[in-house]
């Protein structure tokens, strides 16, 4: 997270205050936050400006301009932070001379009660930034928070956990992210990064996976992995046959999919997806599948529970 040089907080004394003028954009980090400081000023302003931001009527009416606060956004339950870039964004173009205490970077877990921001301005800003502020971080770090659990319940396999394409369109990078703060990793970005025939690509050549994988390896670019979408033995056979890299092996029950994967022998990767669960995960991670892939990641992760206080 940037911070201005030589600026630190007395207390507490691990931290340091980011004056809101400089984003905190993580650039240097394993998370890589993905938006530039441009693309960051930009989605907050269209988020600020869909919400009436900078034409609160409510706290116009009541609050003194020259009023200055306090306040602490703190957690209300138990998860994994994402989001906080966003968040300082908001304040930050709210009022630009404000200051915020960083108590939970991007990918901390953190409890109930604990302080997340704590925020030093004047209280218009505060108040007319709010929801937009959390709004980005409740959503982000749901997510992150999904993902760490599944995370958890894998630990001491060798399954990785993967996000999928099923996000929020216009948040994918940003949603993506939110997996990585959870331990999470990334599937594909787009249909362009690399080849994953499907069940409806299969169906397009009369079910052949070895014309499927020809046809890809012939237009996917050389470095370009292919991933073949399997629901049967004979599908996972085809598909080692014809050098997939990748074999996807989709709602299989678990006594099944453990074949497959014994039937593979290492000769390519393996991923689980389809119906998983906090509930199932493990007992499909010990199968000895290489991923584990989970739709419900980004797009049924509940909002984590925050809030503002003014003090």
């Amino acid at each position: 997270m940037t911070r201005t040089p030589g600026y630190s907080s007395p207390t507490p004394p691990s931290r340091r205050v980011a004056p809101l003028e400089i984003p905190a954009v993580q650039s240097g980090d394993s998370l890589r936050f993905p938006l530039s400081r441009e693309q960051l000023q930009e989605r907050v302003r269209e988020a600020l400006i869909e919400d009436g931001a900078f034409n609160d009527i409510t706290t116009i009416a009541t609050v003194r301009s020259d009023r200055r606060a306090h306040a602490r956004l703190v957690s209300r339950e138990t998860g994994v932070v994402a989001g906080i870039p966003l968040a300082l964004e908001a304040f930050r173009q709210l009022d630009p001379k404000g200051a915020v205490r960083v108590d939970a970077e991007d990918g901390t877990h953190v409890k109930k009660g604990d302080v997340i921001l704590a925020i030093n301005g004047h209280a218009r800003g505060m108040l007319s930034a709010e929801r937009v502020a959390l709004n980005f971080l409740q959503r982000l770090s749901g997510i992150a928070t999904l993902a760490s659990r599944f995370v958890e319940a894998v630990h001491g396999t060798s399954a990785a956990i993967l996000d999928t394409r099923k996000t929020t369109p216009g948040w994918r990078s940003l949603e993506k992210y939110a997996v990585r703060a959870g331990g999470g990793r990334n599937h594909r970005l787009d249909l362009a990064a690399s080849v994953l025939i499907k069940d409806n690509h299969l169906a397009a050549v009369d079910g052949s996976v070895a014309i499927a994988v020809q046809r890809a390896r012939e237009i996917a670019p050389a470095n370009a992995a292919i991933e073949v979408e399997c629901e049967s033995i004979a599908q996972v056979t085809d598909a080692i046959a014809a050098g997939a890299h990748i074999i996807l092996l989709d709602n299989m029950p678990v006594e099944l999919m453990a074949r497959c994967v014994a039937l593979v022998g290492g000769r390519a990767k393996t991923e689980a997806s389809g119906g998983i669960a906090l509930q199932n995960v493990r007992s499909i991670a010990l199968t000895g599948v290489d991923f584990i892939s989970v739709g419900a990641l980004t797009h049924s992760a509940p909002a984590m529970n925050m809030a503002l206080d003014f003090e």
